[in-house]
């Protein structure tokens, strides 16, 4: 190990010794075993390597070697201690990953905890604990020959379509069926206060109570980043924690459906029956994201509405472009109340991710949205850097009393702050 690898950060630990494992292999005829586990970063899709201590595990990294690509299986080792971690840290990454994948609900709710903490210190540990769980999934994933196990589904529609009654009648469906179900809940935060109803658990009493099933309600924070980051990596807990079929239900029809639907595998949109008409539903531009237009509250007196709208938005669907070669969207009638259409529905999406699996669509599909999610915490994180720039800090009140003042344009200001900061790089 490094002389100076015990004072590294733990990004900085990850990523030390990757250069020089690359100059080793450079010179060996034949990838051989090696004591450090890598991986690629969920974040940033860098070749990472994982402390020894993290246990036994098995993952497979691609390399190119005279145009060609060899596989190499590396075996971590538990002889040495975790460099940059401390006892009651590692005690912690080592506690809540082995009830994770043991099942543990606690071990579950804590690590989302700590994802979505914004100390800076508990997102390294973070990550750290989703590089233990990502090389679990794959193992998995790799005896079920190269299949996903896992089911991720985007739910969406206005307030008022009935989604927190259809999750907990579906839900209940799906329990009885052999599935594990969690429901990602994401709550728009205030951009006054800043706080959270967080109410989702309270419609879905019976839900709430079954073993088989996890609620947990995330709040926003009041930004996109913070739904796409803290989200993203929930999934990929309640995955490693066995819930085969992962449900994100947000609220309202914006910005952050875009965000959810490049994390789920099926996006589905909940419309009440009196909606309004199918043009509204374009203007909107999420229908063309929905692989399945589902209209609620088909029962009683709006029956007759909810066919109405089911022929209006059939019809709409016709005219939007394809977004998959194998699947077609299609518009279904629900209702929640009297359980009518919801096995069609769930029939439905089965179909969707049997055709997506057969035909690669699914495989290629989550790669394209690991790009999608490293480009969007860049994103976040330079914002983050550039605001906390000793040099920027300083100088960002000022700006912005000009800008208020009207002695500087919005893109004027905008500018002096860029080449302020890029001059102090």
């Amino acid at each position: 190990m490094h002389p100076v690898t015990n004072k590294m950060s733990i990004p900085m630990l990850l990523l030390h010794p990757y250069r020089n494992l690359l100059n080793s292999l450079s010179r060996v005829p034949s990838p051989r075993p090696h004591s450090i586990l890598h991986s690629i970063h969920p974040a940033s899709g860098i070749p990472s390597a994982l402390p020894k201590s993290l246990g036994h595990h098995f993952t497979k990294w691609m390399l190119p070697f005279d145009g060609l690509r060899r596989m190499l299986c590396v075996q971590a080792t538990s002889k040495d201690h975790t460099e940059g971690l401390s006892d009651k840290e590692q005690r912690l990454v080592d506690k809540l990953y082995t009830g994770l994948v043991q099942g543990q609900r606690a071990c579950l709710a804590e690590a989302i905890t700590l994802v979505e903490s914004t100390h800076t210190r508990k997102k390294e540990l973070a990550q750290v604990l989703l590089q233990r769980i990502l090389v679990h999934q794959r193992e998995q994933e790799r005896l079920n020959q190269g299949k996903p196990l896992t089911f991720r589904v985007g739910l969406s529609g206005p307030p008022g379509a009935g989604k927190s009654t259809f999750i907990e009648y579906f839900g209940k469906m799906l329990t009885e069926r052999g599935h594990k179900l969690s429901v990602l809940a994401v709550d728009p935060s205030s951009c006054t206060s800043g706080g959270s109803l967080l109410g989702d658990k309270t419609r879905m009493i019976e839900l709430s109570r079954d073993r088989n099933a996890y609620i947990r309600p995330s709040p926003t924070s009041g930004t996109l980043g913070g739904v796409t980051r803290t989200t993203n990596e929930a999934i990929l807990l309640c995955e490693g924690g066995g819930y085969d079929i992962v449900l994100v239900e947000t609220v309202g029809v914006g910005q952050s459906e875009f965000a959810v639907a490049d994390m789920v595998d099926m996006f589905i949109l909940l419309l009440p029956p009196a909606g309004g008409d199918e043009l509204q539903g374009i203007k909107r531009g999420i229908i063309e994201m929905a692989d399945l237009v589902v209209i609620t509250k088909s029962d009683g007196d709006l029956v007759v509405p909810a066919r109405r709208i089911q022929a209006e938005y059939v019809s709409a669907l016709k005219l939007l472009r394809r977004r998959s070669e194998v699947w077609r969207p299609k518009v279904i009638r629900i209702s929640a109340r009297s359980g009518e259409g919801i096995s069609e529905m769930w029939d439905a999406m089965r179909d969707f991710r049997q055709l997506m699996l057969a035909s690669g669509e699914l495989a290629t599909k989550r790669q394209k949205q690991q790009k999608v999610w490293m480009w969007s915490l860049i994103q976040e994180n330079i914002l983050e850097h550039f605001r906390t720039h000793p040099s920027i800090r300083e100088q960002i009140p000022l700006m912005e009393r000009k800008v208020l003042s009207g002695a500087f344009s919005p893109g004027l200001a905008a500018d002096l702050l860029l080449k302020a900061f890029k001059n102090r790089q």
